[in-house]
C-alpha cells in the first residue's frame, strides 16, 4: 500500500514538471480578418553554443517585452537560406542550424512570405542569384497589402524599400533579399491600414534599417498590435522603413544566448559574423533561378 502511494506520487511529480507548449493563437490580418490558427513560437533555451556576447537585447515597449537583434555592418554580413543539401526547405531554424557551424552565426530569424512548399512567394536572392522575382501581384493577407516591400543589400550596405520603389530605383542585383509584406512605417510614416492601438495581437517581427546602416531584426516576446510594433521602430530605433516579416512563424535562434525558437519557417535572414564566414559559406538554394 504504501509502496503504491509513493508511486501515484512520483508520477504526479513527473506530470507537473513536463514542459507545456506554445499557447495556440489566432492571427488576424491588418483588416481585421482572421486567417488560420498558428502555434506562438515559444523561446527555447537550449545550450549556447557561440562564444562572445549576443547581438540580441531584451527590452520592454509600452508593457510588452521585445527582442531586438543589431546587425552592425562593421561586424557582420547577412546572407539568405532557404534548401538545405538535399534541396529541400529547412522548415525550422533549428533544422538550419544542424547545417552550419553555430560559432559562425550571430542570429538567425525567418525572413519572407513562402507557399504550402516554404519556398518564397516574392522577390528572393541569395549569394546574388535570384531564385525567385519580385511579386507585385495582388491577392489576400499581409503579403499583398500594398506597399509591401524587400529587405535587401550588397556588402555593408542594407536597405528596406517598398517593392515598387525597389522596382523603380534598384538597377543591379543584391547580393541578398526577400520581399514580405506590409511596409509598417514607409518613409517614417505608420502603414495607412495600420491602427494605433488595433485588437490583433500576436508574436510578430519585422526588420529596419536604422540611420547608421545597422539592421534591427525585433520579435515580441508576448502578443503586440501592429501599431505597436511600428511605433517601436518608428519611436525608439528612428527607422524609418520597417518591414513586416511575419505574425505566425515570428522565430528567432541566438547562439550566444542558446535561445532556439521552434516553429515552421520558410526563407531564413541569417546574419554572421564577419570575422568567421562569407555569405558564400551559408548553403545554397539548389533551385533554378527565375532568369
Amino acid at each position: 500500500m504504501r509502496i503504491g502511494v509513493v508511486l501515484c506520487l512520483l508520477l504526479a511529480l513527473a506530470a507537473c514538471s513536463e514542459q507545456q507548449g506554445g499557447e495556440a493563437l489566432v492571427t488576424t490580418r491588418l483588416d481585421g480578418s482572421d486567417s488560420e490558427d498558428s502555434v506562438t513560437p515559444s523561446p527555447t533555451a537550449t545550450p549556447a553554443l557561440a562564444a562572445g556576447p549576443s547581438a540580441c537585447r531584451q527590452v520592454v515597449f509600452e508593457t510588452v517585452p521585445l527582442t531586438d537583434c543589431v546587425a552592425d555592418p562593421a561586424t557582420h554580413r547577412i546572407a539568405m537560406a532557404n534548401v538545405g543539401a538535399d534541396k529541400q526547405p529547412f522548415g525550422s531554424l533549428s533544422a538550419f542550424a544542424a547545417s552550419v557551424d553555430p560559432s559562425d552565426i550571430a542570429f538567425a530569424v525567418n525572413g519572407g512570405m513562402y507557399g504550402d512548399d516554404l519556398r518564397p512567394i516574392g522577390y528572393f536572392v541569395q549569394n546574388g542569384e535570384r531564385l525567385s522575382e519580385l511579386n507585385r501581384a495582388n491577392g489576400d493577407g499581409n503579403f499583398y497589402m500594398k506597399p509591401n516591400g524587400v529587405f535587401f543589400g550588397t556588402g555593408s550596405k542594407w536597405r528596406v524599400l517598398g517593392s515598387n520603389t525597389f522596382f523603380d530605383t534598384v538597377g543591379d542585383r543584391p547580393e541578398f533579399g526577400t520581399q514580405s509584406g506590409p511596409l509598417m512605417l514607409i518613409d517614417g510614416k505608420m502603414h495607412p491600414e495600420i491602427q494605433d492601438n488595433g485588437p490583433s495581437k500576436a508574436i510578430r517581427n519585422g526588420v529596419g534599417v536604422d540611420a547608421s546602416g545597422k539592421a534591427h531584426f525585433v520579435i515580441s516576446d508576448a502578443p503586440i498590435s501592429f501599431g505597436q510594433l511600428a511605433r517601436y521602430f518608428r519611436d525608439e530605433l528612428k527607422v524609418s522603413n520597417a518591414l513586416y516579416l511575419d505574425g505566425q512563424v515570428s522565430s528567432l535562434w541566438d547562439p550566444a544566448t542558446g535561445r532556439m525558437d521552434k516553429g515552421r519557417v520558410g526563407p531564413i535572414i541569417v546574419v554572421t559574423k564577419r570575422e568567421a564566414a562569407t555569405p558564400e559559406s551559408v548553403p545554397s538554394a539548389n533551385v533554378p533561378p527565375a532568369g
